[in-house]
């Protein structure tokens, strides 16, 4: 069938993805004998609290680190809902961006949920304000709302269903094949890799993560020359020019097993330069090239790190366990209403792990 994308054109994040303000943020350097001091004392004040420690792929070495060794998690937004919801610790530490945060305290009302800095936020969050979103659906009443993970709570209470780059192209595949028209926000370039692979009808939000976007097409293809042997590794988020070159489209999770699992020495990774530090540990012996976000007249060539993931480091994680804040607040009605799209995703999810495992050791869900 012939496809037709829809762009919502009203949709601009600028001057909302203040990233000066991000990098301003960043946490200082600290020494290596400063970093096992700072450790040593979040840990200690994990124990002391009940809390548990649930990180990105995307956040400083450190903290993935600790998560590990304190009993935590390291995964993808998708692992780190269904962590953070099954465990029983009274308090939820989330080291991420902010979305992950509100994602956690949806699924636990009943728990603190704690966030090293809750500026910590989003591209694609900014760029879908929740008001905005609202009248678009208002707008197209016969369609199906899916929203990325990647959202605020208030866009998520709007969604009949929540996805991550794990699942989104299943869950929008089964609602293709029952007939089912999409209504698909934030992210364009997911958005457009989904509709090609299941030719669903989708009307698309024009948004886009300011750290994928920026990976180049013509740049990867004469990395890939200077790399004859080496499997490109992609983020379904990235441009149409970078996926069409891809041996692996995954999520974080899945482009990490692929390296783990994989039989090539060389792995090119098209996704924020954070989930390096977890490839290395799982697959030592391999080599890692970061794919190109610019030229070679460029200051820095593969320069793809997310400012506010980068805002999340151990000296503001030990603060906010020492003083019980910055703490995750949803409205209860908001609240509600957005659980029941992501407890339709983890439900579908969980059908089909049960069906087919697709899990890793150290990695989880791909």
């Amino acid at each position: 069938m012939s496809q037709t994308l829809f762009d919502y054109t009203r949709q601009d994040a600028a001057g909302a993805c203040s990233t000066a303000h991000a990098w301003a943020k960043v946490p200082p350097m600290l020494t290596p004998s400063e970093r096992s001091a700072q450790a040593e004392r979040a840990a200690e004040l994990l124990r002391q609290h009940d809390a548990v420690l649930v990180a990105h792929y995307y956040v400083d070495g450190a903290l993935q680190d600790l998560a590990l060794a304190s009993g935590g998690c390291v995964a993808d937004s998708l692992e780190m809902a269904r962590f953070g919801r099954d465990h029983p610790a009274r308090t939820l530490v989330v080291a991420g961006v902010r979305f992950m945060g509100e994602t956690a305290k949806i699924l636990s009302p009943e728990k603190r949920v704690l966030m090293p800095d809750l500026d910590a936020t989003c591209s694609l969050d900014l760029g879908c304000p929740a008001d905005d979103f609202a009248a678009f659906c208002d707008a197209h009443p016969d369609r199906q709302v899916v929203v990325y993970a990647n959202t605020s709570a208030a866009v998520k209470a709007r969604a009949d269903w929540m996805v991550t780059s794990s699942c989104a192209l299943e869950i929008v595949a089964d609602l293709h094949a029952r007939g089912q028209k999409i209504l698909w926000a934030p992210d364009r370039h997911l958005g457009r890799y989904i509709q090609e692979q299941t030719g669903a009808d989708m009307l698309m939000w024009n948004g886009a993560c300011i750290v994928h976007d920026e990976f180049k097409g013509l740049e990867l293809e004469l990395l890939r020359e200077q790399h004859p042997g080496a499997l490109v590794l992609v983020h379904p988020e990235s441009p149409k020019s970078v996926v069409e070159q891809a041996d692996v489209v995954g999520s974080t999770s899945a482009l990490i097993k692929a390296v783990v699992e994989g039989q090539a020495q060389t792995y090119i990774v098209a996704t924020d330069n954070g989930i390096l530090h977890r490839m290395r540990q799982l697959a030592p012996h391999k080599t890692l090239i970061e794919a190109p976000t610019a030229g070679n007249s460029a200051t820095c060539k593969s320069c793809a790190h997310c400012p506010w993931m980068a805002m999340n480091g151990l000296t503001n994680l030990v603060a906010c366990l020492e003083n019980g804040r910055p703490e995750i607040q949803v409205e209860e009605d908001i609240r509600v209403k957005a659980q029941r799209c992501i407890n339709r995703m983890l439900d579908f999810t969980a059908a089909r792990k049960a069906a087919a495992s697709g899990m890793t050791p150290g990695i989880g869900a791909a």
